[in-house]
């Protein structure tokens, strides 16, 4: 069963060969990670344990799989071993990511354990995220055709350039939904699209099929952030298996947040905002604030319209495949798009 949700189950073959990508991945990943000082080492061991969905892997050998113009029984043959490392390269970058987004966040669990900054503080995590992406372009020198370092370097930027953005509008309680949808397009939905694209364009798919698949990606990512950014109010910790609520604590403005002060009445927007103030101060008159105003968001049926918007930007992202030969592998990334908006963690 491919690891981004149990509902994919186009065909058994396709989740065997995505298995069978997904074990090359690892072993990829885990071999250049590898490291003669035992600090670094351990290092290395603990944020192995953030490799959960493995959701841009997967959509590598999905969309390497789909626009593949090699005819073959055994579909393993498929995906090359220059398709797993684009795996380990893209998985590389998003978790120096995560474990960035720690630093900033303050978040004290991740996969449910323990963050690397909680664990040993902001500097080891941010160096660790470092030394992640610079990894992950030292694969990339080892592919021949370097196109492949070219996507991923502006994936990279752009994702950098997003959560600056971010930062620039932390606390800024006017933030309206194109701003939102900027900020997610580039800091989430960028390396997602990269992803697909890398996928296609390794097997060998025409630039107008690559960019097809690369859209695709993107309006996945931004549906896969709105529903981030729901489970952020509304899931459950031990569930989910990370810090929760820090949207909030750290004044970032979600698409349900955004909608609600959009929408609501003048008083009730006066009363939203002082409870966003309190939410941020870290302490239990900030808890009590964060769940009146998730009751004040059913009252303008924003985590509703934050669920419809994720839920077209997936019908969006299955438009975009419909030039795609029918087969088992286009038929789970449809699955894998539905199964984005469908999850609890």
């Amino acid at each position: 069963m491919l690891p981004i949700a149990s509902g994919i189950s186009a065909d058994d073959r396709i989740a065997n060969a995505i298995a069978s990508h997904l074990d090359r991945t690892a072993r990829i990943f885990d071999e250049q990670l590898r490291s003669d000082l035992p600090p670094v080492a351990a290092l290395v061991r603990h944020v192995e344990a953030y490799r959960g969905k493995m959701l841009r892997p997967t959509l590598v050998g999905l969309c390497g799989m789909a626009t593949s113009t090699t005819p073959s029984a055994d579909l393993n043959t498929l995906l090359t071993r220059d398709h797993a490392l684009l795996g380990a390269v893209v998985e590389m970058v998003h978790m120096a990511t995560l474990v960035h987004d720690d630093v900033l966040d303050e978040a004290d669990t991740r996969r449910k354990g323990l963050t690397v900054n909680r664990l040993r503080g902001n500097e080891p995590a941010v160096i660790l995220g470092d030394y992640l992406i610079a990894s992950a372009y030292h694969l990339c020198s080892q592919l021949q055709d370097q196109r492949a370092a070219l996507v991923v370097a502006d994936a990279s930027m752009v994702m950098c350039a997003g959560e600056l953005l971010q930062l620039h509008h932390r606390d800024d309680y006017s933030l309206d939904e194109p701003t939102y949808y900027e900020i997610v397009a580039r800091k989430t939905a960028a390396l997602i699209a990269a992803a697909c694209r890398l996928g296609a364009a390794c097997s060998g798919a025409s630039d107008a099929t690559c960019e097809r698949l690369a859209t695709y990606g993107r309006r996945l990512g931004i549906a896969f952030q709105i529903q981030d950014d729901l489970l952020d109010l509304t899931g459950v910790e031990s569930v989910v298996g990370k810090s929760l609520g820090k949207d909030l604590e750290k004044g970032k403005l979600t698409l349900p947040l955004i909608h609600h002060l959009a929408t609501c009445k003048p008083a009730d927007r006066g009363r939203s905002l002082v409870l966003l103030e309190e939410s941020g101060e870290g302490h239990e008159q900030a808890r009590e604030a964060a769940k009146a105003l998730r009751r004040a968001l059913d009252s303008t049926n924003s985590l509703d319209y934050a669920r419809a918007s994720a839920k077209r930007l997936v019908s969006e992202a299955k438009a975009e495949l419909a030039d795609v030969p029918e087969s088992a592998a286009k038929t789970g990334l449809l699955q894998a798009a539905d199964a984005v908006v469908e999850r609890n963690l």
